[in-house]
């Protein structure tokens, strides 16, 4: 399998982070640190590591702080898509930022999107399946039982060539969504106007038959509470020991 390169991403650093109190009551959630370093920091590490040269960061809550805080980057070249006027959610926030993404397929990030890496990083092989040909969507998805700070019911079951399909309300499924994702711009063309879910764009690529999974390897960490702070550095402590 040839690796193509994802150039661009997007990063969402625009909620509110209310699961995260009382910490974000002073903090921008992705300026919170687990194990030393930022949670977005983390996020564009990984995206550095995987050949990313440009990325885009939605702001609206705290915005000055996570504006301060990413002009002490370098790598990689950083672009604010700013929504301090409206919070969009997530696929609001893709199309107000498609602009500075351009035509090409691109990374598109949780702020607190972590993981312990496995033998293969995870980015360069998510670019490298992903298949414009077959794909609208291409998520990275965790192992719901092997997931650490994680206690759902699991968001996508997927068949044995990586179609996804939405957990039904009663049922388990095992796989959870990781935070990161591959998206082509075109089927956002017709995207609804102002704020609304990426979740809908999910849904669409199902019925078409083209949102599919990747599974990470490694071990994903839901850092979603300040309780689930202390579980995160714990594994990330251990896993270099």
């Amino acid at each position: 399998m040839t690796e193509k390169p994802m150039n661009s991403a997007m990063v969402l650093a625009a909620g509110l982070g209310t699961r995260m109190r009382p910490l974000t009551d002073t903090l921008p959630k992705p300026l919170v640190k687990v194990a030393g370093r930022a949670l977005l920091d983390h996020v564009l590490d990984r995206l550095d590591q995987a050949g990313v040269t440009d990325a885009v960061v939605n702001v609206h809550h705290m915005a000055d702080a996570i504006e301060a805080h990413l002009k002490t980057r370098t790598r990689p070249k950083i672009r604010i898509s700013d929504e301090r006027g409206e919070l969009l959610d997530t696929g609001g926030g893709v199309v107000k930022a498609l602009p500075l993404l351009g035509p090409a397929p691109f990374f598109h990030m949780n702020s607190d999107a972590l993981w312990i890496e496995g033998v293969t990083p995870n980015l360069p092989r998510l670019a490298a399946q992903f298949d414009p040909a077959r794909m609208d969507i291409l998520l990275l998805v965790a192992s719901t039982t092997a997931s650490i700070g994680y206690d759902g019911r699991g968001d996508f079951a997927m068949a044995p060539d990586g179609a996804l399909t939405r957990r039904a309300e009663r049922q388990v499924t095992p796989f959870v969504y990781a935070g990161a994702a591959i998206l082509a711009p075109a089927q956002f063309a017709d995207a609804p106007k102002g704020k609304f879910s990426l979740n809908r764009m999910f849904d669409r690529a199902i019925e078409g038959g083209r949102l599919f999974g990747s599974r990470l390897e490694g071990t994903w960490m839901h850092v979603g509470t300040p309780a689930a702070i202390q579980q995160a550095e714990m594994a990330i402590s251990e896993s270099v020991v």
